[in-house]
Parts: structure tokens; sequence; C-alpha cells
């Protein structure tokens, strides 16, 4: 599934990573705790989450993952943009729950990482 696909799929708005909307991604984990996703090691990995910092940039980019979906209409700084810029990170945001994201995002074809 393309990132591009993913923001159709949920409705979502992308915040950064314009460039990247071709990237391929297979697999999704969803959690708000960072030291869950810490242990996490996969290509094509979307992170779906609804904290909104910078140490969350930080992880995904520790973790490999290639796109970050923010849910519940989370507010994505200027700060994290620019990190995510820096980190070719793309990030998107949606006013959807994280369980219906993690939903619609199956029923699209997107496959969880266990």
């Amino acid at each position: 599934m393309r990132v591009g696909d993913i923001c159709e799929a949920v409705k979502g708005k992308l915040i950064c990573g314009e460039d990247k909307t071709d990237v391929d991604i297979e697999y999704a984990f969803a959690s708000d705790l960072m030291s869950d996703v810490l242990t996490v090691k996969c290509d094509s990995l979307l992170l779906i989450t609804g904290l909104a910092n910078l140490q969350t940039i930080r992880t995904a980019e520790m973790s490999d993952a290639c796109c970050i979906l923010f849910v519940r209409n989370k507010t994505i700084t200027d700060e994290m943009k620019q990190l995510a810029i820096e980190s070719g990170i793309p990030l998107i945001s949606c006013s959807i729950t994280m369980f219906r994201a993690a939903g619609e995002l199956y029923k699209a074809g997107l496959k969880p990482l266990f």
C-alpha cells in the first residue's frame, strides 16, 4: 500500500513527505507506547499513534518506520514537521481513532506486524 493510499483510506492529510506518496508500505504497528515501538524491527512499516511529540519522530527513525499516521486529530508542531522532513519520514494526520484507522487500513490490505 502506498503512502498516498493510506491517506485516502483514513481520509487523512499529508503533513509532510509529498515526495514520498509512492513509497510502498506493507506492515503497520499501532501504539502510543514508544518503548513498544522500539522493540519493532521491520522494513516497510507504518507507525499508527496518538502520541504527537518529537520523541515519536525519533523513535520512528530508530525503528526504521517509513511513515507515521497520527490519529485523533493530534496537532503536529513545526518542530515535529521539520524533524520528520530531515529524517525523510512522511507524516499523516487523521481525525479517526486508532482502532478505526487500523481497521480501515487492514481492510484496505495493510498487514499487521504480528
